[in-house]
């Protein structure tokens, strides 16, 4: 399909090119090239032709093939060649590379056109109205070109948004599961860790010291109520979605670090006095997780955390010194083995990089590095007025030169007829003629932003023809010029039914417009003294108006319904965009709400029963049993922590992420459904992958294998330094539409790069960079 469209319009135009050439020319009495000149042309229209069919892969090469193809064909047969290639290829350009590139190849194919025009009519008065002829009609088209594509950019930027949200609804179970994980661990795990160490601490040092058996059961009671608020706190807020805190956290943090403290372990801070957002949520989930991690593996130790800002970044660290004396063992395996893990999520999650390992002087170090920011990312202010502004920079000032050079084009063609002089002697008039239509046409500049200011804009410099025929001594032939110049009118008026609040309220501008222009051409009769003092001539003037009124009325009528119905076939586009967009993301949050459900219930079942008894065994002063009850409670969180990874429903179990050695399975499969695939680069381009890279590549591939077609398929993946390049060839369907779009975000949630061939293959660049090794390599400590 694509390939038909690349080819049938230079077709068509090869086809009237040669039909004209013979017999055309020859029937209509027109001279033909002749034998060396047709074979000039022929191989002209050949060239002509195979560049346009290029001219949605390389625009700006197409345009430059065709404009050397126009100059010899005109030289050979000036009357003949109908330069439609040029029109084509400057259009493409506009419609595919951004307005600087447009607006040069603007400038080459004028110039071009104007030297053209220059060597065969020479220097006379009707070189003017060619060149004025000339570049209204390719600014026109370039014009249109840009409008074009900034409606095709806008229609990608919604399928992107569209596959962006596909992804979002495919992951929503998962990714609402390790949320709950993670907040759940964060919220529990270092509450009983924490009454766990203290009551183990107690019970071994209770005959010596019978004092902290009370201060044991009253942390325990005070700890297991927080915990129980939490947890029902949790528990409430399961239907809402994870949204930053915007309220600065630096109390919360330090709150935090006081809480540990109490648990008798020296800990210094230094924090900022204004962390916010993401970033200060993440520092306080790492900070607490850390602080757990040390109170568990390293009791009594010291640590010091520190928050410092640097270079639009936070920079976290939590330094534990060594544990003194050998770690209970009754401290082991209260971990829910994720911690680190968490910890890194957390700080993914904000777009930022976290690692652990040893400290200076044999402690412990984790240290984040988060992106600075007060609040939840948002778009640029203002980018849509940026884009809408960028729409205007050719399109709309394209269709105001339109307006303007129209009619004055007209007037050089004849200029020495209307004025009655010579071309000297027409200079003057000409120059009041430009400045009226220029006027005319300035507030079309404006037709998007303000139609209706546009609109009273045009009718108002209309009224500017009879002064300047009053008071400049312009003769009143120029109101068939004016007649040319309606073009600003009608462009104002589509305007205000595609662009204008209330569209189908704007129906009186059609009135308004014939009767503004049937008014001008008598008033500037008048001013010219044509229409005298009698009544027949009076009379005969009114009946012109009210004919003309009926006339255009008919015509702007017209144009007004034909923009009603472009802004409908819009808006339909748009709404059914807007309702793909809003059904993905309503059955993205039903997942997540069907995962907080299932995780309340078991919640409620597993932990908060235990965490109950447990203060209740403390208000009775049970120490023994506040400890086994501490246990149960920490080993039923860890258990719900685990089984988050498992699903009623078997589609819904959470697997592990496929990585790129899971593409031989996938090409496998393919080949066993009948359609030829080859793998080529493993296992060599698949080792030591970060996940991130290693889930985006096999993501990719699938997709675009996935795209549909039958015919063979490679895929390449070569490693070089710290890239990953993909290579899928024979995916056709894949290189264009919604699952192109799927692809580019598919690539660009890895920071990579992702390019389209025509041909059907699609070559993608992720960074590679080594991963970090495990911590259980670095170093024998506990933490992981």
């Amino acid at each position: 399909m694509e390939t038909i469209r690349n080819w049938l319009l230079p077709a068509l135009l090869a086809a009237g090119q040669t039909a004209w050439l013979w017999p055309g020319a020859a029937l209509a009495g027109e001279g033909t090239p002749g034998a060396a000149g047709t074979v000039v042309v022929v191989c002209a229209l050949a060239v002509e032709t195979a560049a346009l069919g290029r001219r949605r892969q390389e625009p700006v090469r197409a345009l430059a093939w065709t404009l050397a193809t126009l100059v010899v064909a005109q030289v050979v047969w000036r009357d003949g060649s109908f330069g439609l290639g040029a029109l084509v290829a400057l259009y493409s350009v506009a419609v595919r590379r951004p307005v600087p590139v447009t607006l040069r190849a603007l400038a080459a194919v004028v110039g071009v056109e104007w030297l053209l025009s220059l060597a065969h009519v020479g220097w006379r008065p009707a070189l003017a109205a060619e060149w004025a002829l000339g570049a209204l009609v390719y600014v026109v088209c370039a014009g249109l070109g840009e409008g074009r594509r900034q409606w095709l950019r806008g229609r990608s930027r919604a399928a992107r948004r569209l596959a962006g949200a596909e992804e979002t609804r495919r992951r929503a179970g998962d990714t609402e599961r390790r949320r709950l994980a993670r907040e759940l661990h964060d919220v529990s795990a270092h509450h009983l860790t924490s009454v766990v160490i203290t009551a183990d601490a107690a019970r071994r040092l209770g005959d010596g010291r019978p004092e902290m058996t009370a201060e044991a059961l009253a942390f325990a009671e005070r700890t297991g109520a927080e915990t129980l608020t939490s947890l029902r706190r949790l528990v409430g807020v399961m239907r809402d979605a994870d949204r930053p805190d915007p309220r600065p956290m630096t109390a919360r943090i330090e709150e935090l670090i006081a809480g540990f403290g109490r648990l008798g372990r020296p800990i210094a801070a230094e924090l900022p006095d204004d962390l916010a957002g993401p970033a200060a949520e993440a520092v306080h989930g790492i900070v607490r997780e850390a602080l757990t991690n040390a109170l568990r593996h390293a009791p009594g130790s010291a640590a010091r955390v520190s928050v410092r800002r640097g270079d639009g970044v936070l920079e976290l660290t939590v330094d534990n010194a060594a544990p003194r004396g050998p770690v209970p063992h009754a401290v082991g395996g209260l971990g829910s083995g994720r911690g680190i893990a968490g910890m890194r999520e957390r700080a993914a999650a904000v777009g930022g990089e976290l690692s652990a390992g040893p400290g200076p002087g044999g402690g412990w170090r984790v240290r984040a590095t988060l992106p600075d920011g007060t609040g939840p990312w948002q778009p640029a202010e203002g980018a849509e007025r940026r884009d809408v502004l960028l729409e205007q920079r050719l399109a709309d000032p394209a269709l105001a030169f339109a307006a303007a050079v129209l009619p004055l084009a007209a007037a050089l063609a004849v200029a020495e007829e209307w004025t009655g002089a010579s071309l000297r002697g027409a200079v003057p008039g000409l120059l009041v003629l430009t400045v009226l239509l220029s006027v005319h046409a300035l507030p079309l500049l404006w037709r998007r932003r303000a139609p209706w200011a546009a609109f009273l804009g045009v009718l108002g410099t209309a009224w500017l023809w009879p002064v300047a025929v009053a008071g400049a001594s312009l003769p009143s032939r120029v109101s068939q010029f004016f007649a040319a110049g309606v073009l600003a009118e009608l462009l104002s008026v589509y305007a205000l039914a595609v662009y204008g609040r209330g569209a189908a309220r704007t129906w009186p501008a059609v009135g308004a417009a014939a009767l503004s222009v049937s008014a001008v051409l008598p008033a500037t009769a008048a001013a010219d003294e044509e229409v005298t003092g009698d009544i027949a001539v009076w009379i005969t003037a009114a009946v012109m108006v009210v004919l003309l009124c009926v006339l255009w009325a008919a015509v702007f009528a017209a144009v007004w319904g034909t923009g009603l119905a472009v802004r409908r076939r819009r808006l339909r586009v748009l709404g059914q965009e807007d309702f793909a967009l809003a059904s993905s993301l309503w059955h993205a949050e039903r997942a997540a709400d069907a995962e907080r459900l299932r995780l309340a219930a078991r919640l409620r079942d597993a932990v908060l029963e235990r965490t109950a008894a447990l203060v209740e065994q403390a208000r009775r002063g049970r120490l023994e049993e506040v400890a086994v009850e501490a246990r149960s409670a920490l080993a039923a969180m860890r258990e719900l922590l685990h089984g988050l990874g498992e699903s009623e429903d078997p589609g819904q179990r959470l697997t592990p992420a496929p990585t790129v050695a899971d593409l031989e399975a996938l090409c496998r499969d393919l080949r066993a459904a009948g359609r030829d695939v080859t793998l080529r680069g493993l296992p060599e381009a698949g080792r030591d992958l970060p996940a991130s890279v290693a889930l985006s590549a096999y993501r990719i591939v699938e997709a675009a294998l996935g795209a549909g077609g039958h015919g063979p398929a490679r895929v390449t993946l070569r490693r070089r330094r710290d890239t990953l390049r993909v290579t899928v060839t024979g995916v056709r369907p894949a290189v264009t539409g919604p699952v192109a779009e799927r692809l580019r975000v598919q690539a660009g949630s890895g920071a990579g790069r992702i390019a389209f061939e025509q041909a059907g293959i699609v070559r993608v660049s992720l960074p590679a960079g080594p991963s970090p090794a495990p911590v259980q390599e670095v170093s024998p400590s506990p933490y992981a």
